[in-house]
């Protein structure tokens, strides 16, 4: 098995394919202790790294320093109040007011597979895959249980973590701290490199010295947000793409969160990830259980490359589920940036004949088909078809849309409500406010109350109604706005600090009855673009639109942050109109046809304006999609030269499981006079096969196409691309 105990030792050993991961139980009082995390091991005892025979000592030899003790051991998982004033992981409040937790070890269980989360995402394995480490730890005085879960991808350097906490007690215990994962490394001679960004710019790579003190990346717009990812990576300062230790880390949970490197006064440093505790507590009745959120680790002794791959490698195979788990999208066409609110039944039929010619698969009708709504200051809430638009009805539409070939998407904001709709003109305690203040809008938008069973009850109602009334087999599922005015009716004042959480719960129940309940549905989410863009979401939905930046080059950033952690089959990305919506940049069609073969890829454009050059060219995109997809959705990611860095070109390629074929993208973003054809190196294939370019069916062995490289000729002008296509010679 994959976890072993030593009792001799008092150690757990969890081995990944390339990962030790070592926790012992030390002193009478039963510490738990975090020994050791990254490169695999064989030793099974190396709990010297503990220090525990240097000062101060445990506390059964040195009681008189038990707090120093406290603040210098490295914890598995810290809580507060004891005198440890590192970041701890679990804070509560007792009935007296007392706010200190101490856990000792009580037992462990190891077995095969993993269970689920209960009402919550989390990654999945079977018996054969993976193996779980369940340590039961409790606080005698509090009569709470812990239960630190831990679970080891066998075949992956990957280990998630979650915690179940458990009031074992007849007094409530309110927890105003439940974060999901402690790891102290020793020293402090680290990087950490985080996403961060906004609208239209989400997961802008940062990367930053570890220095003394908090450097803290966390949300509290009520999502994962467009300002910073549920992702942190911890990394030797001089690791790159291809070397060094690196230590990624992932929350698979979709609202506010924080993920917090410390830098310690030994010159240690701990890294933290949960829940957001801010505006966050949960009040625990006797018997009751609190579940927090799963938290993927991942080490990588190659560089952040590697990690990148196995992340993708876990997501694609143990997070994402359904019928396009593994399987092609259909190329669709969506309205929004084609005609925005103004279309009707005749223009959408237009859209979708002239889609049909050039080999489009899929009509998504985005915003502005329900209710009232032909601007975004109405309607939210009215999901009933407007049929001055809609002519004929929904139905009538998605039939001719099928008889062109084509299938039907549509567009829906479940979430929010408008001011101006029938929904809140009836119920307008049915949004997240304070009683006797006037709720904060945004775009002319509230937010529903999730809380709230009889309002998550009839929004979902709402949307299986439309999606039973017609053939549609995709929805696109938008947030447009962050929380704020945190209140609701429906919850007492000793339970206000749940409701973000609870509305995050109650999205997931949603999200949960749609699958369940339309399985061979094609799930999208939106959250404003990017907004979203998270582990959680991806147990539900294959794909999650990237950005509202369409920009091609703007793109290149966006996407090279987001592959980082995120599988490129997960990544939705259209082929947009010039001069860009966003930017009003202007790049050439083709290229913007090959930023987008790196995601889902389709089409969010009036393809009835577009010149006839350009639209010529779909086919031949389309042609494009098919022959690589199935490479790009399921190969190995590699990045070779980053725009982000160079400002001058970027560059990346998947490569076959079975190193039999290589896709190369390349994007000149500026040109340059007086110089001869850019050089690069690829990455990831076998040294002594050989490689053919289909291009100039020139041969050459993989060591030559690494080491030596290949160059990239016949591109001229700002923001011109290319594709390479390699195969292996049999």
């Amino acid at each position: 098995m994959s976890i072993k105990f030593f009792e001799e030792y008092k150690a757990f050993k969890l081995d990944g394919k390339d990962t030790s991961y070592i926790i012992a139980i030390v002193d009478e009082e039963q510490f738990i202790g975090h020994v050791y995390y990254g490169k695999k091991i064989i030793d099974e005892n190396v709990n010297y790294l503990l220090r525990t025979e240097e000062p101060p000592f445990v506390p059964t030899k040195n009681n008189r320093d038990r707090g120093s003790f406290y603040d210098s051991f490295p914890q598995e998982y810290s809580t507060h109040g004891i005198g440890d004033y590192r970041e701890s992981c679990l804070a509560v409040r007792d009935v007296n007011g007392t706010t200190s937790c101490k856990l000792q070890y009580c037992s462990h269980k190891i077995y095969e597979g993993k269970e689920k989360l209960k009402n919550l995402p989390a990654t999945f394995g079977n018996e054969k895959e993976c193996t779980t480490l369940e340590l039961i730890c409790v606080d005698k005085h509090l009569n709470l249980e812990v239960v630190l879960v831990y679970t080891v991808f066998e075949n992956l350097d990957v280990i998630t973590r979650s915690v179940r906490i458990k009031n074992c007690g007849t007094d409530s215990i309110n927890i105003t701290k439940a974060l999901s994962m402690c790891v102290d490394f020793d020293g402090m001679d680290y990087d950490m490199i985080s996403l961060h960004g906004s609208w239209a710019r989400e997961r802008q790579i940062s990367r930053r010295k570890v220095t003394h003190g908090r450097q803290v990346v966390s949300s509290l717009r009520g999502e994962s947000s467009h300002q910073e990812n549920p992702f942190i990576v911890l990394l030797d300062k001089d690791a790159n793409d291809d070397y060094g230790n690196v230590y990624g880390f992932n929350f698979v949970y979709s609202g506010n969160f924080i993920a917090e490197v410390e830098g310690c006064q030994f010159d240690t440093t701990r890294v933290v990830m949960g829940i957001n505790p801010c505006d966050f507590s949960w009040l625990l009745g006797a018997n009751e259980e609190f579940v927090a959120p799963e938290v993927v680790m991942v080490y990588s002794n190659e560089g952040i490359g590697k990690m990148t791959r196995t992340f993708h490698d876990l997501y694609r195979n143990h997070l994402i589920r359904g019928k396009y788990k593994d399987k092609k999208r259909p190329i669709l066409i969506n309205n929004w940036e084609a005609t925005y609110f103004d279309f009707n039944t005749e223009k959408l039929l237009s859209i979708a004949k002239e889609a049909s010619k050039v080999g489009i698969e899929m009509l998504v009708m985005d915003d502005g088909w329900f209710g009232k709504r032909n601007k975004d200051n109405s309607s939210l809430g009215d999901w009933f078809v407007n049929e001055d638009k809609i002519q004929g009805g929904l139905k009538y539409l998605v039939d001719e849309v099928n008889k062109l070939g084509l299938e039907f998407g549509i567009w829906f904001e479940p979430e929010m409500i408008s001011p101006d709709s029938d929904l809140y003109r009836a119920h307008p305690d049915w949004c997240i406010h304070v009683e006797g203040r006037t709720p904060t809008m945004s775009r002319e938008q509230y937010v529903l109350d999730l809380t709230r069973k009889e309002v998550v009850d009839y929004v979902y109602e709402s949307l299986k109604k439309i999606l039973s009334s017609a053939n549609i087999k995709y929805v696109k599922w938008d947030m447009n706005r962050q929380i704020t005015d945190l209140g609701s009716t429906n919850i007492p004042a000793e339970r206000h600090g749940e409701i973000f959480h609870r509305y995050v719960l109650a999205v997931y129940e949603m999200m949960d009855r749609l699958t369940t309940d339309f399985p061979d549905l094609l799930l999208e989410n939106c959250s404003g673009g990017g907004a979203r863009f998270d582990a959680g979401m991806l147990y539900y939905s294959p794909q999650i639109w990237c950005s509202d930046d369409t920009d091609a080059i703007e793109r290149l950033k966006i996407q090279e942050g987001t592959a980082m952690v995120y599988p490129l089959s997960a990544m939705g990305a259209h082929v947009s109109d010039c001069p860009n919506h966003t930017v009003g940049r202007s790049t050439p069609f083709e290229t913007r046809g090959y930023v987008a073969l790196a995601g889902t890829f389709g089409y969010e454009l009036d393809v009835t304006k577009i010149s006839k050059e350009d639209r010529d060219m779909i086919p031949k995109q389309i042609e494009m999609y098919h022959k690589y997809n199935d490479l790009v959705r399921t190969g190995d990611y590699y990045r070779i030269a980053n725009y982000s860095e160079n400002n001058s070109f970027d560059s990346y390629e998947v490569v076959a499981k079975d190193k039999s074929e290589v896709l190369v993208t390349f994007v000149q973003v500026l040109g340059r006079p007086n110089y001869h054809s850019r050089r690069i190196k690829l990455k990831g294939l076998i040294e002594d096969a050989m490689y053919r370019n289909e291009e100039t069916n020139e041969v050459y062995s993989g060591g030559a196409l690494m080491h030596a490289g290949v160059n990239i000729t016949g591109i001229y002008g700002d923001f011109a691309g290319k594709l390479l296509h390699l195969v292996r010679e049999k």
